[in-house]
């Protein structure tokens, strides 16, 4: 079963959260703001050309470094793809329900099918991202937030502008923890198949949301993702999702991001004067001091 959000009042939800961010955020005058990207390809009217050569690492391996959003295909240029500035930032179809392209939807446990029945008809009103709480990584894909990915040979990096969280990745092959502390990213290990980075993660939290509907990861989750640099401008991120404690079966789906140019991460830090729990009306006005 496929659970879509409740649309009308899902969109004035994130409309306010999107304006709490924008509030959140610093100064834009203080930031990098539209400061040229080194060595980016370019056609001769001077556009990105988002096809060229993904660019390679000393070892010869593609370099997944650079800024990146979610690719967003009612979000393009006269029907063209094309490199983001940091303006046009929109989330992925993904983000309400991660599943959007599996038939029949995600494969739920039947205690966890009316969990999320009841996120979706409350507008995910518990949700951890809206209270400013760290965005697992394969959240952080699908949110109109900006990636900065720092690659070299033996380690990959995730700068999440988004209350300046990261994830890392040890690109060296090296064993999983057996008994790890739960963390809201895991653990990660990655090696190479070719020109794709395979990543495999355990160790998250419980009731790990994953998109706005409430479809979560259990300590019980191991992920693999397999991550390519088709050209310049796109990344492609194929996840397997095997968590016996949340579905039924692995499940496998699709993200796609695109390059950002002539742009850099800005503070947006919703923890700053987060006001989302009591404009939405869920606790009580601060009392005054006597």
């Amino acid at each position: 079963m496929t659970i879509a959000p409740p649309l009308p009042r899902l969109s004035a939800v994130l409309s306010l959260v999107s304006l709490l961010a924008l509030l959140c955020a610093g100064g834009l005058k203080a930031q990098w703001i539209g400061y040229p990207t080194a060595d980016v390809p370019r056609r001769s009217d001077g556009s990105v050309d988002l096809q060229a050569p993904a660019p390679r690492l000393p070892s010869g391996k593609p370099d997944l470094s650079g800024i990146w959003v979610p690719v967003n295909p009612n979000r393009r240029s006269n029907g063209e793809d094309v490199a983001s500035d940091g303006n046009d930032i929109a989330s992925s179809p993904h983000m309400a329900n991660i599943g959007a392209d599996l038939p029949g939807g995600l494969p739920y446990q039947d205690w966890l099918r009316p969990v999320v029945k009841q996120r979706t008809e409350n507008l995910a009103i518990d949700d951890p991202h809206i209270r400013c709480l760290p965005d697992n990584f394969l959240r952080a894909y699908g949110l109109p937030h900006m990636l900065k990915y720092v690659h070299t040979d033996g380690l990959w990096v995730t700068l999440n502008e988004m209350n300046a969280g990261y994830r890392q990745v040890f690109t060296d092959a090296r064993a999983l923890p057996e008994d790890p502390t739960p963390s809201w990213q895991g653990y990660s290990s990655a090696h190479w198949e070719g020109d794709t980075l395979v990543v495999d993660t355990v160790g998250v939290r419980d009731d790990t949301w994953i998109d706005w509907n409430g479809s979560v990861l259990t300590e019980a989750a191991r992920v693999r993702e397999k991550i390519s640099r088709p050209d310049y401008g796109h990344v492609v991120i194929e996840v397997t999702v095997d968590d016996p404690r949340a579905y039924t079966q692995p499940w496998t789906v699709t993200l796609r991001q695109r390059i950002v140019v002539d742009a850099e991460l800005i503070d947006e830090i919703c923890l700053e004067n987060e006001q989302f729990v009591r404009l939405m009306g869920l606790t009580p006005e601060p009392a005054a001091n006597p």
